[in-house]
């Protein structure tokens, strides 16, 4: 799988170094721009990392434009992880959030996302696309079903975000089939205001560009969200139907385009 327009490619990452240059990009963005813990090695080596890292495979817009150290050439990251790999491995990184029974025991192959971050400098613009396009063909090509992962309101306080959060509840909550739920042990509830008393035009201003790109093609959250102190953030579960997501993307770019 390679996506390439002109300076930039959208593969999976082949080396040790390339998972190297997405933990440097992941430092950046979740350490330096966002106020995310490290240890003073992950502060060293200005890469973020886990145990899960070596189970997961890696999905990377490289700048082929780029200069300088060669870590610093991946400006695009996602994280996956198939069902079917996380059962024979270390399994999904999301339980430590969310109850995610419903999803394990689905009878479809099932994707897991995370850590996904784009530098500063490529953000609304072709990076987001090019990304989506590239998470297209993997879905295709391996048969998934259903994807998740967690994205992030950046700050571990729920209460500035109440109205984003109750808009969520309130709007695109998970059929019960679907819907996970946060742990317990830093659960938040997001019906946090009446349906009519939401802003919806104030709601959608506070809620991440991401979190409405998953919104838009689609996408459900569970229930609750999950305070994550550790990244500063503030959690909610994104679930959704692949040929759904597939056939929103195209519709939605192609309008893009005007195709």
């Amino acid at each position: 799988m390679k996506i390439d327009v002109n300076r930039f490619e959208v593969r999976l990452a082949e080396s040790d170094e390339d998972v190297a240059a997405a933990q440097r990009l992941r430092y950046k963005v979740f350490v330096e721009e966002l106020g995310a813990k490290a240890s003073p090695e992950e502060h060293a080596a200005r890469q973020e990392r886990d145990e899960y890292d070596p189970y997961f495979e890696h999905l990377l817009l490289i700048d082929k434009q780029a200069g300088g150290d060669p870590l610093d050439k991946v400006c695009g990251v996602y994280r996956l992880m198939r069902g079917s790999a996380a059962k024979a491995g270390i399994g999904f990184y999301g339980t430590s959030e969310y109850d995610l029974s419903k999803l394990e025991n689905l009878d479809r192959e099932t994707l897991e996302l995370g850590r996904s971050c784009i530098a500063e400098e490529h953000r609304g613009g072709l990076g987001m696309h090019l990304m989506w396009g590239g998470l297209g063909q993997y879905v295709t090509k391996h048969d998934i079903g259903v994807l998740f992962g967690v994205a992030s309101f950046h700050n571990a306080d729920p209460a500035p975000i109440a109205e984003a959060l109750s808009y969520l509840h309130h709007n695109h909550l998970a059929p019960p089939e679907l819907r996970v739920k946060a742990q317990p042990e830093h659960y938040a509830e997001m019906n946090l205001m009446p349906a009519e008393e939401i802003n919806k035009q104030q709601a959608m201003q506070r809620i991440p560009s991401l979190i409405k790109a998953y919104l838009r093609f689609g996408g459900y959250v569970g229930e609750g969200a999950f305070v994550d102190h550790d990244f500063n953030t503030v959690d909610v579960c994104l679930i959704m139907d692949s040929a759904t997501m597939v056939e929103k993307y195209r519709a939605f770019y192609g309008r893009k385009r005007g195709v």
